[in-house]
């Protein structure tokens, strides 16, 4: 056997066990009771209190409901001191659980103050940084978005100043007491460059980031830190598009993403997400990118929205109030 001969063999085995290790770790995702198991007091040993931001709603809602079922007190926060009193009253009324509300504006400059010492006195133990918002309803070209500079300002207070701001008020709790979980809501299009979305993919890129970089900083201090990047969910973001195996209800998939907090500093919380996270970052860019495809997209979007039924004025009115969605 010549060198050639035995240095191919070598290559072949090191494919062959490459891929052998990814297969083994998607498995992981198929079965995420066996690989990541969690205790029925694991959340409740974290702390007394969860926090979940943009609660009113979606993803929101369906946390701090899944964490109230799990024994957790839970302070629910967004701007709708309506719908939040509506929210706690279902928890509490199916839970018994503690719901405190807390009405705040998280595209406003100077709201953490006061959040602070609301939540001083609480032992939080659970942080779910879920607020965020689209720059618009329609997908848009970034210059076509509307009042550009204000937009910008909003999004980049809602989704990325509010993150770190709510960390820097929670986090130091959990470190003086060597225990905590921090749940970042990324999105599962900013896998890649994602045209029409750019300002809201970059967003999200950033929360991934600053929650790598953080759980790495915490890890050794007792501290569960991680984005989960979902796809299609169910929610006002999303007009209500109906569920089926990709399109998840915000309850199914909340209840699916708690499985995989011991899966990492990141994860799409699904296991059907998570096949289509891999699919995406297999298209060839130039494929993903082209102008037809980007034309389709908005027109899609488009008539899913005139597909809804029609609302009252006064709901539209609500709805206008919402079209650069922030829950």
């Amino acid at each position: 056997m010549d060198l050639m001969e035995m240095f191919f063999i070598f290559l072949g085995a090191v494919v062959v066990l490459y891929y052998a290790v990814k297969l083994l770790l998607f498995s992981r995702i198929l079965f995420p009771k066996l690989w990541f198991p969690l205790s029925k007091t694991f959340f409740t040993s974290m702390g007394e209190w969860a926090v979940v931001t943009g609660a009113s709603e979606g993803i929101g809602r369906a946390y701090a409901l899944a964490l109230a079922e799990r024994g957790m007190n839970v302070v629910i926060m967004s701007r709708t001191r309506i719908r939040l009193d509506m929210v706690a009253k279902e928890i509490g009324e199916a839970t018994g659980q503690t719901v405190k509300v807390i009405t705040t504006d998280f595209v406003n400059e100077n709201v953490f103050s006061e959040i602070e010492d609301q939540l001083k006195d609480l032992n939080v133990g659970i942080l779910v940084n879920n607020v965020g918002m689209l720059p618009g309803v329609v997908p848009s070209r970034y210059l076509d978005c509307e009042d550009l500079d204000q937009t910008i300002t909003k999004v980049v207070n809602c989704n990325v100043k509010t993150l770190v701001k709510m960390c820097k008020i929670i986090l130091p709790g959990m470190d003086k007491r060597g225990k905590g979980l921090i749940v970042n809501i990324s999105s599962g299009i900013a896998s890649i460059p994602f045209p029409l979305y750019t300002l809201y993919a970059a967003s999200k890129i950033f929360v991934e980031r600053f929650s790598q970089g953080l759980q790495a900083e915490y890890k050794n201090k007792g501290i569960i830190i991680q984005a989960v990047a979902p796809f299609g969910v169910s929610t006002r973001m999303t007009s209500y598009q109906q569920t089926n195996t990709v399109t998840l209800s915000a309850e199914n998939f909340v209840k699916s993403s708690l499985q995989y907090i011991r899966a990492g500093d990141r994860t799409n919380g699904s296991i059907s997400h998570t096949v289509l996270g891999w699919i995406l970052q297999h298209i060839p860019l130039k494929i993903f990118h082209a102008d037809l495809l980007l034309c389709s997209l908005q027109a899609y979007v488009k008539s899913q929205m005139k597909s809804k039924p029609k609302i009252s004025k006064s709901s539209a009115s609500a709805a206008a109030l919402e079209n650069q969605i922030y829950l």
